[in-house]
């Protein structure tokens, strides 16, 4: 069995997409994953599968659908993913204060010149990195005034995107490595 995160985008913000974590730890349980843990509302799910990642991604959106009717993205990652995409934060060297970090999670990884147009916007004091299927963001103002948000960045690069705070990310993989003992 495989350490797997799950994250799903959009879940339980404003009243919208409502999922209890207690059913979503359930659904997961019916698609055969085992040790199914949950991290804070917003929809992060740890646990262990053999199934594939991309097939099981689609199995879990489909399920969603079905069981709560409402498309939600999930990006699925392994714990050697969530773990890299922790250590290859740019902007951990610079000493920069938690709360101003976030990382973008991408479904695919983009192109070149994808990239070229996200980096072409005036984003005023915010900055971004992208590593991998990872895009960092150094953001000096408050994160709900960035013009970096999930749309923006869906759009210039063509690929599904989910976002979590520093402190999150940092929770998770803390969870991760103890997932399972």
């Amino acid at each position: 069995m495989d350490n797997k995160i799950a994250l799903l985008r959009g879940i339980n913000v404003g009243g919208k997409k409502k999922i209890l974590m207690a059913d979503l730890k359930e659904l997961f349980i019916q698609l055969g994953c085992k040790q199914v843990k949950t991290y804070i509302q917003s929809g992060n799910v740890l646990f262990e599968s053999i199934e594939d990642n991309s097939q099981l991604a689609d199995q879990i959106i489909i399920a969603i659908q079905k069981k709560f009717d409402f498309d939600v993205p999930v990006i699925l990652l392994s714990k050697a993913e969530l773990i890299e995409a922790y250590t290859s934060n740019p902007f951990l060297s610079e000493n920069i204060e938690m709360g101003k970090l976030h990382l973008t999670f991408l479904k695919e990884q983009p192109t070149a010149e994808a990239i070229e147009q996200l980096k072409s916007m005036d984003l005023k004091q915010d900055r971004f990195e992208i590593i991998a299927k990872n895009l960092y963001i150094h953001c000096e103002g408050k994160f709900h005034k960035t013009k970096l948000t999930s749309a923006v960045i869906e759009r210039k690069l063509n690929t599904q995107t989910t976002t979590r705070n520093w402190k999150t990310v940092t929770k998770l993989v803390e969870l991760c490595q103890n997932h399972g003992e």
